[in-house]
């Protein structure tokens, strides 16, 4: 029997790809004049590659690509201060699942962008905790973050499911042990997914999962 959820947050909880990948096209554009096509952005997330290998083949230095991804980075938060992230329903399936289930929140993302995501939506209210890049040692596709989720929680793998978008989130739950339910993504949707145990539409169809 599930008791506990540990949920991806982009994609997931709130929609943020779009805006992660208008900042990538402006700062390539910007800096390398180099343009990103929406499907060479969903192979490079599918192989888990780089948007910035176009500026090394055309012999751009580190330096100068560093310089682009800080851009980038500022640029990805101006658009999440500015615009819509919430994706219809969340808080209302989280509101149900909080009678029942204990939460948490296992991210990618870095703390400083999570914490302006979530400045004003209530999603973290139905968490137990929250983690970001800088409270493990290493990234999803390893098992580590889920692993620390368990721990936190005092849990066996068998009572978790983790909630995913991407095949490096589902990576790192299946090498944790984990149950995984991916919810559909037009960002992630040309992924391999084979090691999913379910596969949703939308959050709300978690219950029906979960029951």
């Amino acid at each position: 029997m599930k008791k506990y959820i540990l949920f991806d947050n982009d994609g997931v909880l709130v929609h943020t790809e779009p805006l992660y990948f208008k900042a990538n096209i402006k700062s390539l554009e910007e800096y390398f004049n180099i343009t990103l096509e929406f499907e060479e952005y969903m192979k490079i997330m599918s192989e888990g590659t780089t948007v910035w290998q176009k500026a090394f083949d055309k012999g751009f230095s580190q330096k100068e690509i560093e310089k682009a991804r800080n851009q980038r980075n500022l640029y990805y938060q101006e658009y999440l201060k500015s615009e819509n992230i919430l994706i219809s329903g969340v808080k209302e399936v989280l509101k149900e699942l909080s009678k029942d289930y204990k939460m948490g929140i296992v991210t990618t993302s870095r703390r400083v962008d999570f914490e302006i995501i979530h400045k004003d939506l209530g999603i973290v209210d139905f968490m137990d905790f929250v983690l970001c890049e800088e409270d493990y040692n290493y990234a999803k596709p390893h098992p580590e973050p889920y692993l620390t989720g368990l721990k936190i929680f005092g849990a066996n793998k068998d009572e978790a499911i983790v909630v995913e978008d991407s095949t490096r989130g589902l990576s790192a739950a299946f090498a944790a042990g984990i149950e995984c339910a991916i919810v559909k993504n037009e960002f992630t949707i040309t992924q391999d997914f084979s090691k999913a145990s379910y596969f949703i539409n939308t959050l709300s169809e978690l219950k029906t999962i979960l029951n």
